[in-house]
């Protein structure tokens, strides 16, 4: 924490930074980088200094700039950037003590001493004691928030640290750590430019300085800011709380906050009164939240802001519905309705996870504010990238680059803000160019509490909230008892936000007065703190008694306010009564406006060819490879690459990053916004992609040949993602949440990376529409494939997303017209295993030209990338052309199909290896192999065709994956139903295993030929049953 100051002679100047240094501490700081020693000419002030007192100016001159004058140390030809008064103060004592030393000397050597030693002693004791002042303020800024009154019960610190620092004036010895005495209190001292407790004054008694640091950090307002590395945005806090009267408000301005105040809690109040025993997550010890979000929210608008996108847990979420996005209170008050009757299908969901989106004018600034409120499960943080995901969309379409229009607000419980690894994920992508949110505004609901476990066990960090100093985001903290406070707060941190668009938050420190939820008995673990929270006034009761007693409002006021607003629930109560059937449609977070028809359904169940012209694949494969810069070298290797997509073009033929590149195109020139993420895909894993060309001479001089296709296509990013997958994932969700006119991709290193994030698919993409009735269009590109990699590179575990899958097994479907349309709105998302660049190519415009969105898995190859028959031809992808959901047998066995003796069913990589051990075996007219492009939903009209076409053979279908994973156990029962169960679907692969894939090279190729041998041994089921 600091010692006490050296003395005249040995004064370390360099110790001390000059202001905020880029660690954020200076004098009577406590960093790493408070002792580093700059030798010169902070050194030679020192040793100056030590052999002259005449020389202390010079040296608290370049103690005290900022930054350090690098100008020779000339005291009248230097420039004062430590202000007037400062350098009037030092230059006279500095002319002080040379006049004494310059007077003719004594002939006493004694006296010479004497005069010498007393006029260092004078000088020295006065830049010793100013400096302690500013040592003495600069401790109260940085660790001033240790000792503010933030726990509104009065019981526990808002910190786990119990410590008292000791450079705080908290008794009056404290003042000896300065040097400093009591007769010193009334003394004047000039202030720092760093401080703005003085407001208009210069100097202030040190009695008066310490009063006002402690009022302004020690107090209902906790700060933590110091920190930060950029002195403008220190200054600007400083400003904001150390100005003298800063905290002031006007009667009007009391009255809202008071009128917002009983909204709040009295919509608690009326809910607890009608629905005693119903869980709602309730607000109450935390009231103060509503007129604090609408205070951001105010401000923001003030400040330009025309849409607000929120996330939160369930705790006050229907309240916010009620009270911040003005959700109709009837519409929430028929959600306790046990007799409601779902209008939408799917599973729907609990009241306190639904979102909300609204338009409204904001009473405060009078212009329109639009509010997304985005629904949630009950994975507390898990909401926190999608919020910046739909923020960042809604932000790139609109052209609000600096996020002057659109922002996001999070609020948080303090267990999980501490908790939660994702939301230290969240953080992370603040301040990336293709994730910021240009500032997000966090709101902490500090209950002091999780669920039943106190702070000191949930946590290792002295505060909930120190997660946020990883980006040098302010934290104010402040007692949710005091609603004046809370609202300054609030403010400053609203206008913190649209100033410098960083992330900022705010920790409401307060309490829950009932247990986690409204049947939960808090008293069997936390009793000391219950029996308090019992005794405990209420906000409302404190602030309106508070008002009342200075005038600002009436008692009779007051009631009136409660009255009127009681007759508005009741009123809404009894509206509610008259609610038969639950619209989840009305709780949409995300509208999309004129995408489907006024019932929120599909304007048809067609989806057209999603083919292109070959003078569009052409051109598209001309700019793939070639450099539209001009003077930009790019590397050899990647030369030779272009080459031979040039080739490629040139004979009408492409691989899978070709297809890949074309199926991007062709939907940036009709529109469509096309956005990749993830780790290394702008690369690409296997360094087959190259969207992103990097000159090879000039650093960070690259190309993105995507964007030169057309003069007005849409725009396309690539971007490489933090090494995060829960994450990115999530924003990816929530970027593809904003508008159905894009087609967003998340990529994973290696699909079995996917395992990270899995919160986010099964939380959100896999149910998202049946809870949410939200449509998503999110694609998920995973690595999958068993080439002797080992058990973490080779399985995207496809037998997960299979097993989420929504269709029935045992229901035989009837095949109409639109049955391949109809199939897939049915279900809640699509999974597909492609084994050609073609098939890549159609699923991936298909997922646009559809008529609804879906989410779509896509298990993309490795080896395939580069194997020489993996190719497809422009045939396959021309106008007319469509996706194959199923390519049957096209060789020898389907020109003769009464000879086949064996039809396999396979998907994706292992038909290459099938087709190979085929023809070395010579049984191409014996052996059909039918390749499964879409898994599901299954394309049961397509496999009964194929199955009808070959009567009588044995059926079987082979894997790679091993017999508990991969898709045997979603196929065989789906065989089961479209065959009438009269004949067996057999296996054929690896045997069932714990790890997905061996790491041993030897025991792969033992058990791939294992399998390939039993695939063509065409008596090996003889004699089996089924």
């Amino acid at each position: 924490m600091g010692s006490s100051l050296p003395g005249p002679g040995s004064f370390p100047v360099w110790a001390f930074s000059t202001a905020d240094s880029a660690s954020g501490a200076g004098l009577g700081g406590a960093s790493s980088n408070t002792s580093r020693r700059v030798e010169s000419p902070r050194r030679s002030a020192h040793v100056a200094a030590s052999r002259d007192p005449g020389n202390w100016y010079l040296a608290l001159r370049i103690i005290c700039s900022q930054p350090p004058d690098p100008q020779p140390l000339d005291r009248a030809a230097a420039p004062t950037p430590i202000g007037r008064s400062w350098d009037s103060f030092f230059r006279k004592a500095s002319e002080e003590a040379s006049y004494i030393l310059a007077q003719p000397q004594p002939l006493s050597v004694v006296s010479e001493k004497r005069l010498a030693a007393s006029s260092r002693t004078k000088t020295s004791k006065l830049v010793e004691d100013h400096l302690a002042v500013q040592s003495l303020i600069r401790a109260y800024q940085i660790r001033g928030h240790h000792v503010a009154q933030l726990d509104p019960l009065g019981i526990l610190d808002a910190d786990l640290d119990s410590f008292v620092p000791s450079d705080l004036i908290t008794t009056i010895d404290k003042l000896a750590f300065y040097n400093l005495r009591e007769a010193d209190l009334d003394k004047e001292f000039q202030l720092p430019t760093t401080t703005f407790i003085g407001g208009s004054e210069n100097t202030l008694s040190l009695r008066e300085i310490i009063r006002r640091l402690e009022s302004t950090y020690c107090q209902h307002i906790g700060l933590e800011f110091m920190f930060i590395n950029d002195v403008e945005q220190c200054q600007w806090i400083r400003q904001k709380f150390e100005t003298p009267g800063v905290m002031q408000f006007s009667s009007e301005e009391k009255r809202t906050l008071l009128a917002r105040l009983v909204r709040s809690m009295r919509f608690e109040d009326f809910l607890a009164r009608k629905w005693s025993s119903e869980k709602r997550f309730g607000l109450e010890g935390c009231e103060v939240m509503i007129p604090a979000l609408k205070t951001i929210i105010d401000k923001s608008s003030e400040m330009g802001i025309e849409n607000v996108i929120l996330g939160m847990p369930h705790r006050g979420r229907l309240n916010v519905l009620a009270n911040v996005i003005r959700k109709d209170l009837e519409q929430i008050f028929c959600q306790f309705d046990p007799k409601l009757e779902a209008a939408d299908e799917g599973s729907g969901d609990v009241k306190y996870h639904l979102g909300m989106y609204h338009e409204r004018i904001n009473r405060v600034t009078n212009r329109n504010i639009t509010l997304s409120l985005v629904a949630n499960p009950s994975h507390l943080e898990a909401v926190d990238p999608v919020v910046q995901g739909k923020t960042k969309a809604e932000q790139f379409y609109r052209g609000d680059a600096q996020g002057k229009k659109v922002m996001s607000i999070l609020v948080h419980g303090d267990a999980a803000f501490a908790g939660q690894g994702v939301v230290y994920e969240t953080f992370h992508l603040s301040d990336l160019p293709s994730y910021t949110t240009n500032g997000t505004v966090h709101v902490v609901v500090n209950n002091q509490i999780g669920f039943t476990t106190d702070p000191r066990m949930a946590r290792s960090s002295p505060y909930p909230t120190d997660v946020a100093r990883v980006v040098n985001a302010p934290i104010f903290h402040v007692n949710a008892d005091d609603p004046e406070a809370v609202i300054y707060v609030c403010s400053v941190a609203a206008e913190w936000r649209n100033t410098f668009n960083k992330d900022v938050v705010v920790d409401l420190v307060c309490y829950r007065r009932r247990g986690h939820n409204e049947m939960d008995e808090p008293m069997f673990t936390q009793p000391l703190m219950y029996k308090q929270i019992h005794r405990q006034v209420p906000v409302l009761k404190k602030y309106a008694d508070k008002l009342i007693a200075e005038g600002t409002v009436t008692l009779q006021e007051f009631e009136e306010e409660i009255a009127k607003y009681d007759r508005i629930c009741e009123e809404a109560y009894g509206r509610s009564k008259d609610k038969k059937i639950l619209h989840i449609k009305h709780w949409l977070d995300s509208p999309w406006p004129g995408f489907f028809n006024m019932d929120g359904e599909p304007k048809s169940m067609t989806c057209p060819a999603t083919g292109v012209p070959e003078d569009t694949l052409t051109h598209i494969g001309e700019v793939a490879s070639s450099v539209p810069l001009e003077d930009f070298k790019i590397h050899v290797g990647l030369s030779r690459i272009l080459r031979g997509r040039a080739d490629m073009t040139r004979k009408r033929t492409v691989d899978w990053a070709l297809a890949e590149y074309m199926a991007f195109g062709s939907l940036l020139k009709e529109g469509i916004h096309v956005r990749l993420s993830g780790q290394d895909v702008e690369r690409g894993t296997f360094s087959h992609r190259h969207h992103v060309l990097h000159d090879q001479d000039v650093d960070r001089r690259t190309c993105v040949p995507m964007n030169h296709l057309w003069p007005d296509q849409a725009p396309y990013t690539v971007c490489n993602s933090s090494l995060s997958e829960y994450g990115v994932l999530g924003f990816e969700l929530g970027y593809a949440m904003a508008s159905p006119n894009a087609l967003v991709l998340w990529e994973a290193q290696f699909g079995d990376f996917h395992n990270t994030a899995q919160c986010i698919i099964d939380q959100f993409i896999s149910t998202g529409q049946a809870k949410w009735v939200r449509h998503n269009g999110i694609v998920l590109l995973l690595p999958h494939g068993m080439e002797g990699m080992g058990p973490e590179h080779s399985s995207a575990r496809p037998e997960r997303f299979l097993q989420m899958s929504n269709d029935d097994s045992d229901a035989y479907p009837a095949f109409t017209q639109d049955f391949e349309v109809r199939q897939l709105y049915d279900c809640n998302w699509i999974v597909v295993n492609c084994s050609t660049p073609a098939s890549y190519f159609h699923v991936l415009r298909r997922q646009i030209l559809l008529p609804f969105r879906k989410p779509l898995i896509i298990f993309t190859p490795k080896s395939l990338l580069r194997h020489p028959e993996a190719k497809s031809s422009f045939d396959q992808m021309v106008s007319g052309t469509s996706f194959q959901r199923v390519i049957p047998e096209d060789g020898a066995a389907a020109r003769a199909p009464g000879q086949v003796r064996r039809l396999i069913f396979c998907t994706g990589k292992v038909f290459y290896d099938l087709v190979k051990e085929r023809s070395s075996q010579g049984l191409d007219e014996l052996v059909a192999i039918t390749r499964l492009e879409q898994i599901s939903p299954f394309p049961f009209d397509l496999i009964k065709r194929e199955a009808e076409k070959y009567p009588g053979v044995e059926l079987v279908w082979c894997q790679e994956e091993h017999k508990n994973m991969g898709y045997y156990d979603y196929i065989s029962p789906r065989f089961m139903t479209i065959l009438g169960r009269a004949r067996p679907i057999w296996y054929v692969g690896r045997d069932p295993a714990a790890a997905p894939a061996t790491g041993n090279r030897n025991t792969h190729l033992v058990s791939l030929k294992k399998f390939l041998d039993t695939a063509f041994n065409l008596q090996a089921f003889e004699g089996k049953t089924f």
